[in-house]
């Protein structure tokens, strides 16, 4: 019986571990190459991903919008979505955000995502929106292009560094809009589950 305590324990010991490494910078020790954003490994399966084909798309070539912060933010919530539904509507659209803030920027430990916050104003305080470059090949360059961007302002972006960046930069976001839902998504500030998903975000 002792024994069997025992292995118990071990076992929660490692879910526990692998929950924190999840969710924190620890989650880089599991990548071979953590600074390389282009090969970043999903820890979880598609199948674990929330409408996982409805996000991994390309951003068509097709004229976009263009909108604010404050219009997203506005946008109404579904009550309900299914976990696989796919694109419906305003998300089949693309959108540009001229004006925008950039907050905080991570690696998503679960999926390999980029995923960044972005507010109207500089203020730490304002409402932000989630946007985020997947981790499919076509957006390789993209991520790098962010990555590289943010380490010009001394602010390190892999698999094992990110967050909140110490002061909001300016800049501008080219996506698809994306209805998610409520779980931990980032910080206090983050108002809405729609976000500009896929998206590609350069500072200006």
């Amino acid at each position: 019986m002792s024994h069997l305590r025992n292995i118990c324990c071990v076992v929660i010991a490692l879910v526990a571990f692998l929950v924190v490494a999840c969710n924190g910078s620890s989650y880089g020790i599991f990548q071979p190459t953590p600074e390389d954003l282009c090969k970043c490994l999903p820890l979880e399966p598609d199948i674990a991903d929330y409408r996982h084909v409805a996000k991994h798309v390309p951003i068509p070539n097709i004229s976009a919008q263009e909108i604010d912060v404050p219009t997203i933010l506005s946008w109404t919530q579904d009550p309900i979505m299914a976990p696989d539904a796919l694109r419906a509507g305003r998300e089949n659209e693309v959108f540009h955000v001229a004006t925008a803030y950039l907050q905080a920027a991570s690696v998503n430990g679960a999926d390999c995502d980029v995923t960044m916050e972005i507010s109207s104003t500089a203020d730490k305080s304002a409402a932000r929106v989630v946007v985020e470059t997947p981790v499919d090949s076509e957006y390789c360059s993209a991520r790098q292009n962010i990555q590289a961007q943010l380490k010009q302002h001394n602010f390190r972006l892999d698999s094992q560094h990110g967050g909140e960046l110490p002061q909001a930069l300016p800049a501008q976001i080219l996506g698809m809009a994306f209805e998610d839902f409520e779980h931990n998504r980032g910080s206090a500030q983050v108002a809405t589950v729609w976000e500009l998903h896929p998206a590609i975000v350069t500072l200006q």
